[in-house]
Order: C-alpha cells, then structure tokens, then sequence
C-alpha cells in the first residue's frame, strides 16, 4: 500500500469518527433521547410500604440419575489434571424445593439454574440460581441466589441479590446445609434457610 493510499484511508476513519462521536453528542443532548429518570416516585414501585424481613426454609432436591433426573452436566471439565474436584464442570438444574427432606414432600418452588465446579483444591461451587415459588402467598414470585458454596463446610452462606413478584428489591442471605448425600446415585438434600428483607 503507497504512503497515498495510506493517507486517504487514515483521513476517511478519521472522518468517519469524528461523525460518530458528533451524532453521539447531539443524541445525548436531545431531550428525546432521555432513557433514565433521576426522580421517581417510590409508590408507583409498590415501595411506599414498611419493609419486612422474612424467614423461608425449605429443601433443595439434586438428583443426576434414575428416569426423571432433575440436573445434569452441560459443560464438561477442559482439565484433565485434576479430576478430583472437576474444576471446569458446569451444571444445570431444575430442581424441587420441598417442604420437609423428602421427596415426597409438600413442593413449595423449583430451583432453577446452574453451578460450576469452581475451585482446583476443594469442592466448592460458584451457584446462580432462582427459587420460583408456587406455594401459598408467594406463587409466582422468586429470590434469586448468587454465589460462592464451599461444599464440604456444615453451614454455608450466600447472599440474595435480587427477586421479583413480592420479593421485589429483595436483599438478604441464604444459608444452607446438607442434609443427606447419596454418592453412588448423586442424590444431595440441602436444607435452605433465607433470611431476605423485601
């Protein structure tokens, strides 16, 4: 490519992002172009109301094998290395939230999302997930959980980040604990006790 040619491309890119960045400007400046309000008022979002903080316990079924298996492997560990802790795993899950630790218990929401094998020396999880209620006063509403879960601890914690429905807004913290694991069929039952202010 000649010095010329050279010129004429720099001179044309520089053109081009000179007008961009001035329909950029002019855009932001046009009072039609205003997507954020700073002031809203709180009552339209249902905020006008004492904030309460509430208590759920319920239990977590995960359950990879038999007919109707509730999570399974989506993404397999790239590292061959270590294969006791299968950093790298990930898992989905559609899992039911009981009542009591059985099964057969009354349900009261489904888990849904994922967790990832997160560390190379322990068997510790990162977990995104949403609790969906279908029980009782919170049908239809869902806490949403994300976190770091150092499985081999007896209590861990993680924090609620968000919600909808009646727990719109919502803040708090799970804490959670097995209840029972079966190793040869990877059956876990975890108990869950929220604690979220909504």
């Amino acid at each position: 490519m000649s010095s010329q040619h050279f010129l004429t491309l720099l001179f044309f890119l520089l053109l081009s992002c000179n007008t961009i960045t001035s329909s950029t400007s002019s855009s932001q400046n046009d009072d039609t172009f205003d997507f954020a309000r700073p002031i809203i008022d709180r009552k339209l979002l249902g905020l006008n109301k004492m904030e309460k903080l509430s208590h759920l316990k319920f239990y977590w079924h995960d359950i990879m094998t038999g007919k109707n298996p509730t999570s399974f492997n989506v993404v397999p560990s790239p590292l061959k290395l270590n294969s006791t802790f299968a950093f790298g795993l990930v898992t989905m899950m559609d899992d039911p939230l009981t009542l009591g630790p059985e099964l057969s218990s009354k349900l009261v929401g489904i888990c849904q999302g994922f967790y990832a094998y997160a560390s190379q020396d322990s068997l510790a999880f990162l977990m995104a997930m949403n609790f969906a209620f279908v029980e009782g006063k919170y049908n239809g509403s869902s806490i949403t959980i994300l976190g770091r879960n150092p499985a081999m601890n007896k209590v861990r914690e993680m924090p609620v980040v968000g919600g909808s429905g009646l727990f719109r807004f919502a803040r708090g913290y799970a804490q959670l604990s097995t209840y029972s694991f079966d190793p040869k069929n990877a059956i876990a039952v975890v108990e869950y006790n929220v604690y979220v202010s909504h």
